[in-house]
This record gives structure tokens, C-alpha cells and sequence, in this order.
């Protein structure tokens, strides 16, 4: 609990407070009781043509984008060559992500079979070319010499082929992509266009039946065509329905929302023939967070805990004038307190007790168990403990040790929490605390049996109108990183915000 920071700490943290507001894009709760079934979603992936692709990146991404929206339900194929129509019944639809050696006939036709069936197809980008049109890599992509055709029924499912002296696009850039059929399933209430950040292919040659969805402008002075070029695209393939889409090149370019967005319902639209709104727009607002600090140095992961977690905004405040404004209910849900100071300012006190009693609530981690010790109020009426820095008041000195491994365990309480639901035990290399003080009523949720270490580690606060939680790990980097710690800090936002249990990012 040193409070002098090292230089190496100061400029770690310095570094960070540039980036003081962070904000994401929101995440819609999971799928609640009665709602419509996930639809069964299958990646058929395992080889691109690196360094130009990276399969195992744009597929983790792109299965964390459908999984997020509620809707979907992702599973993976890496090796496809074995796979048989029994292996895709299950699926509504399957996601191509290949660019590698042939598969074989058995499972190019379980694929065609699936499709033809009635079942969904979705491609993107580095499967318009390849070894299933039969072309071979020889310092770029070409007519094999032996005249092979390749997978008879790949251009089909794609919608389109690509002859290899056409094979290209300019430079790299971002351009807009317009929707030319804004009444089909996919586009229908969408903006007129979407920014794109992408290759822009060009001279393609799509097959009869293709339904162009969506265009960009390939530009001469990008090394473009000076046409509008296709973009996006479905086909019918016996009873099932395909899209193709020529973007995706990485994941800066699977990251532009109005990509993420086609592609969602696009998925949708080829296993289901509809696709609901944008899931974007009928998220719940974020849960807004104020992070405190100062006082203390602390490693710089601990910024991480507020990242990735996709149902939240947050913002960095350094000092208490610029944490504790007034009306601050207004504009923050949870206080996030990782700071170390015994006193508080008159102005920031009121401002700061006017937020607890508004009922927002107040998550407090490792040595903010130390604030505002100077305070009566806040430690035996809202936190629920106290940090003896020095004996006082005939209580003797709380002691510290840095540096030792110790299990947090659930209590029996903590079992059925929501804090502390499914969290099993957390094993730390951390500091820890003894001889503090704990405000009777105070719920203890974790606790450890470490003789160093008084037994309370995870603890609600007392306050009748506003929910707080203490945690006492939180010293060292690793425990930062830690997953179930990280799930332990987001589910005690969560909780302190009022927000349902199971809805978390």
C-alpha cells in the first residue's frame, strides 16, 4: 500500500490519462425466456491465402459480432474435408472463410446438399478466388494449365467468378457503398449508405439470377475502374439463398459498423429469408461509469477491466473537483473508486453524497478501501469498511503485505449473488489486507482463509438506498488480467447499476 508511486508507474499512467474517455458500442441483453430460437450458425473455415487473410482472425471476430447481437448460435469448423451432410443438419446456415486446397467431393457435396436443401450460405472477400475455381498461386492467381474447372458448383453458391487476368483492385481506401435494392430484407430501413474501409474488387463477372444488394464507385485515381462496381449480392442455389459480399479484407475492415450491420442480417437473411432490425438499435443504453484514481500508483491494466465489455461507456476522472460535480446522478449510474485519499474536499463531500443518496451505486477496489477515512459517513454507512492506516480510536494500525498468492473463495451467500454467480474460486498473486474494520450488516460475498488476510475479500456495502461493493484484490496486473476477477468487476457494475444478472458482455 506504498502510496509513492515509481517513475515507471507515473508515465505508464500518464500515458493512459490521454484516453481518459472510453465509449462502445452497446450490447443487447441475451436472449430472454419466449424469445424467437438462436438461428444455428456454422463457420467452415481452417486455411487462407496469409499474409493477405487471416482466417483465425476474421473468423473469432466475426463469430464475437453474430454472438453478441443475442440471435445467434456460432460453431466453428476448422477441418472441413470429413464433414457429411449429417455433420450440417443441425445448422440453418453456414459462413464460408477458406481459401486452400480442395476439400474433396464427399464435402463439397454435403455443402451443395445443405444449401440446395433450403439452408443459407454466406461469403466474403478472400473466397471470391481460389483453388475452388479450379486457379492455382504462382506468384498471383491463375488458370491451371490442365484446364481444371475446380468445385463445378463453387461459382453458383458464390454467385459470381472472377477470370485471373481480371483478378484486382486499387489501393486500399475508404469509400461509401451504396444500397441499389433498399427493399430487400437485408437493407430494407437501413441508411442509403454505409461507409466502407476496404479493397475495392473490381471486374468481376457475376453469374444470371445474381440480385445485386449493394455498389461502391471504384475510382480512377485509386487504380480503380471509374465504374460502379458490385459489392454485395444473393443468388438462389436450388431452395437455399446465398450472399456474397467483397468486403472483409481485415478486421479494420470487418470493424465499420454498416459491414457489421449487412453482415448480421445478411446471415440472418440466408438461413431465415428475413432479418430483424439493426441490433444495434434496440440495445439498452450503456451503463454509464465514472473511474476515480489517483493517490496511489497502480499498474495500467487495470484500464482493461473497463474494456470489452460492450454494455457500458466510461470515463477517467484523476482528482476528486473533477470526479465530484454537481448532478452528478445525471450523468454517471456507477462510481468506480480505485483512489486513495482519507480526506474530501466541503464541495466534492456534498456532491459525492448527493450521487450515493440519487441511489446510483459505488464500486470500490483494493486500496480505495483507504478513502476518505476522515469521513465517518462514508465508511460506516455506504462502503462498509475501513483501512487503519495508523492506530486510531483505540482500534490498532490495519497491516498490509504485497506480493502473496491467496484463493478468494465464494461464500455461501455469495453462491446465489449476483455479484458473485458462477464465479468460482479466484487464486491471486496480490496484497493483501488484516485488522481492518467491517460495518456490521455488511454481506460478505468472497472470503479467504489466508493468515494474513482478514477473512472478508468481497463485501455489499450498508447503504439503504444506494448498492456499493468493496473488492479487495486488485494490487497486481495479473490479478487485472485475471478472467474471473475481470467477470467479478463487471458483474458488480452490473449490479450496482440495477442491471439484470446474465446480460453482461
Amino acid at each position: 500500500m506504498q502510496r509513492n508511486p515509481t517513475r515507471r508507474q507515473l508515465f505508464a499512467g500518464a500515458a493512459l490519462l490521454g484516453a481518459a474517455s472510453r465509449t462502445v458500442r452497446t450490447q443487447p441483453a441475451g436472449t430472454a425466456a419466449g424469445a424467437p430460437p438462436r438461428v444455428r450458425v456454422v463457420f467452415l473455415t481452417g486455411a487462407s491465402d496469409l499474409p493477405y487473410h487471416h482466417w483465425r482472425e476474421s473468423t473469432a471476430f466475426l463469430r464475437d459480432v453474430l454472438e453478441h447481437t443475442g440471435r445467434f448460435d456460432v460453431k466453428v469448423i476448422e477441418e472441413v474435408r470429413g464433414i457429411t451432410p449429417a455433420t450440417l443438419e443441425a445448422f440453418e446456415v453456414a459462413v464460408l472463410n477458406y481459401n486452400g486446397p480442395r476439400w474433396g467431393a464427399p464435402a463439397e457435396a454435403a455443402i451443395e446438399s445443405f444449401v440446395r436443401g433450403g439452408k443459407g450460405l454466406v461469403s466474403f472477400h478472400g473466397v471470391t478466388y481460389g483453388a475452388f475455381y479450379g486457379m492455382v498461386s504462382n506468384g498471383g492467381w491463375k488458370a491451371p494449365a490442365n484446364g481444371d474447372p475446380g468445385w463445378a458448383a463453387y461459382g453458383d453458391l458464390i454467385g459470381a467468378t472472377w477470370d485471373p487476368p481480371k483478378i484486382g483492385h486499387g489501393a486500399r481506401h475508404v469509400f461509401e457503398v451504396k444500397w441499389v435494392d433498399r427493399d430487400h430484407p437485408i437493407s430494407r430501413g437501413l441508411a442509403e449508405s454505409f461507409q466502407a474501409n476496404d479493397e475495392l474488387y473490381h471486374r468481376l463477372d457475376l453469374k444470371p439470377g445474381t440480385h445485386v444488394l449493394a455498389t461502391a464507385f471504384s475510382a480512377l485515381e485509386t487504380g480503380g475502374t471509374g465504374r460502379d462496381e458490385p459489392i454485395m449480392w444473393t443468388s438462389a442455389f436450388g431452395a437455399g439463398r446465398t450472399l456474397h459480399t467483397t468486403l472483409g479484407h481485415d478486421l479494420s475492415a470487418l470493424q465499420q459498423a454498416g459491414f457489421q450491420t449487412a453482415f448480421e442480417r445478411g446471415v440472418e437473411w440466408a438461413a431465415t429469408g428475413s432479418a430483424a432490425e439493426p441490433s444495434r438499435a434496440a440495445a439498452e443504453r450503456p451503463m454509464r461509469v465514472l473511474v476515480a484514481t489517483g493517490g496511489h500508483p497502480y499498474p495500467t491494466a487495470f484500464y482493461t477491466l473497463f474494456e470489452g465489455h460492450e454494455d457500458l461507456a466510461w470515463e477517467h476522472a484523476t482528482t476528486q473537483r473533477e470526479a465530484y460535480q454537481e448532478r452528478m446522478a445525471e450523468r454517471f449510474d456507477v462510481l468506480v473508486l480505485h483512489d486513495m485519499y482519507n480526506e474530501i474536499g466541503e464541495a466534492e463531500r456534498t456532491n459525492l453524497r448527493a450521487f450515493i443518496e440519487a441511489g446510483k451505486g459505488v464500486v470500490s477496489i483494493h486500496h480505495a478501501i483507504v478513502d476518505y477515512t476522515a469521513w465517518p459517513w462514508f465508511h460506516e454507512q455506504v462502503i462498509g469498511g475501513k483501512y487503519y492506516e495508523k492506530a486510531l480510536e483505540g482500534h490498532p494500525a490495519s497491516a498490509y503485505k504485497e506480493g502473496v498468492e491467496f484463493v478468494a473463495r465464494p461464500t455461501k451467500a455469495g453462491a446465489g449473488h449476483p455479484v458473485t454467480s458462477g464465479i468460482g474460486p479466484i487464486p491471486v498473486h496480490d496484497e493483501v489486507y488484516r485488522g481492518m474494520w467491517h460495518a456490521p450488516g455488511s454481506q460478505p460475498l468472497m472470503e479467504t482463509d489466508h493468515p494474513l488476510n482478514d477473512r472478508p475479500v468481497v463485501y455489499t456495502g450498508v447503504h439503504p438506498q444506494a448498492r456499493s461493493v468493496y473488492i479487495q484484490m486488485g494490487h497486481s496486473a495479473s490479478t487485472h488480467r485475471h478472467p474471473a476477477y475481470r467477470k467479478l468487476v463487471h458483474n458488480a457494475i452490473r449490479w450496482c447499476a440495477g442491471r439484470p444478472q446474465g446480460a453482461t458482455a
